[in-house]
């Protein structure tokens, strides 16, 4: 037994709040269950869910029962922490399959065999058999409706007027509280954790369990993470990043990684990885001494994929890498699932692969139609200075037209201009 889960925490600025200083003699005392919720509001969690699932992993080595509560109920009501209007309301069909594509997520990360295996109940079991007159007369009692309105996140919908907060979502609270009441009896769970925007929602499950069960019973919350210009953690200009890797490449997953400020990459370290305390010291060094090296981004992007991902797609994310950032690169080298994976979310058009060795595939018609030139003038301009290059060769021909020569394995033709702006051709039989 691991008893240094909660000191783990503090040493690595990953505690919010905790509702009560005894949880930390709860924890030495013995194994404790203890839960973080993943409501169904798409197939594939994103990023921002992997800091709650790493959660759960700590918790699982250090000797305590996880559990990865799936939303199947309350993700037909949608939870208005963090939200300035109403989420769209899912189908029943939808939900379940959101429901099996995140319960498989959850289980790579998970051990869910011995002792303290991990559950991954889903609180439709109970929730969608309540009976409504029952339900608040036996648990609504317990709330205040002056508590929860001066909550942030039901205070700021009331106050938008427009929007306003609809009965459904005003009930969410009482739901999550009612949630942490039945995986206290089913299979005494007395630990609920969660981000920060959470704590009103877990501390009055906590609260339902000493009223009516007379058991202490413990909130736990993480900072919220934000990107270094305020915007929602895992957002790109792609969009959403996924766990998916049919969503979001391992490619595209690794660059993410790999990108991160230096402002933010060794409190990512502590939150995403399990490198030791020190380890991370030294690559904190690292990022003042020699912030150019980029080593702690290095690092965090190869722990992060290898565990969302597994050890084969880290390598070949790596791979893809090296040659889409090197001049010299020969991307014939890429097989076709590298290539796929580097390209997927790329800018990306059709070429007929009856036009290659035609007019109809000329480079300069070829680079303005893309657009990364807003015009074939301008293209013919920036020519001769070896600016165009096709699949990393720079061109300076005007005459030269793509043909059979220029595609790469999985049909693809990699239009670059300079070393930021490219495009990928996707030939197709057309």
């Amino acid at each position: 037994m691991n008893s240094d889960f909660l000191k783990d925490l503090e040493e690595r600025k990953l505690i919010h709040q905790v509702s009560a200083p005894t949880l930390g003699d709860a924890l030495r005392a013995g194994r404790i269950v203890g839960y973080i919720g993943f409501d169904p509001s798409s197939d594939s969690l994103g990023v921002g869910n992997l800091a709650q699932l790493v959660q759960l992993m700590r918790f699982q080595r250090a000797g305590h029962r996880p559990i990865g509560l799936l939303g199947g109920g309350t993700g037909l009501i949608g939870d208005p922490s963090g939200k300035t209007d109403e989420r769209a309301l899912l189908a029943t069909d939808q939900a379940e399959r959101n429901l099996a594509g995140i319960r498989k997520q959850i289980e790579h990360f998970l051990d869910t065999s011995g002792p303290n295996g991990a559950l991954l109940p889903n609180n439709a079991e109970w929730l969608c058999k309540l009976n409504l007159v029952e339900f608040l007369r036996d648990i609504g009692k317990h709330f205040s409706v002056n508590q929860m309105i001066v909550r942030d996140s039901v205070r700021m919908r009331l106050e938008t007027r427009e929007q306003g907060l609809s009965y459904t979502e005003f009930t969410y609270v009482l739901l999550q509280a009612y949630d942490f009441l039945a995986l206290y009896d089913r299979h005494g769970c007395t630990l609920q954790m969660g981000g920060s925007d959470q704590w009103g929602n877990i501390v009055s499950g906590a609260d339902l369990i000493r009223r009516l069960r007379g058991v202490e019973a413990y909130a736990l919350t993480t900072p919220l993470i934000v990107q270094a210009d305020g915007t929602k953690f895992g957002k790109t200009e792609a969009g959403n990043l996924w766990l998916d890797p049919e969503r979001t490449s391992p490619y595209q997953f690794y660059q993410f990684w790999l990108n991160t400020g230096d402002r933010d990459v060794v409190q990512h370290l502590n939150t995403f990885t399990f490198l030791s305390l020190g380890q991370i010291a030294e690559l904190a060094r690292e990022v003042v001494d020699a912030p150019q090296k980029r080593t702690a981004q290095r690092v965090l992007a190869e722990e992060v994929t290898r565990l969302v991902h597994g050890p084969e797609a880290l390598l070949r994310a790596q791979r893809a890498t090296g040659m889409l950032f090197s001049k010299d690169a020969d991307f014939r080298q890429l097989s076709e699932q590298e290539l796929r994976e580097a390209f997927l979310g790329a800018p990306t058009s059709k070429l007929p692969r009856a036009v290659l060795g035609t007019p109809d595939a000329g480079l300069i018609a070829c680079v303005a139609d893309a657009g990364l030139y807003p015009s074939r003038g301008q293209a013919r301009k920036d020519l001769p200075n070896g600016s165009i290059s096709v699949n990393n060769v720079p061109i300076r021909d005007s005459n030269y037209v793509l043909s059979q020569a220029d595609v790469l394995a999985g049909g693809f033709i990699l239009l670059r201009k300079g070393k930021k702006h490219y495009h990928v051709l996707r030939v197709a039989n057309e």
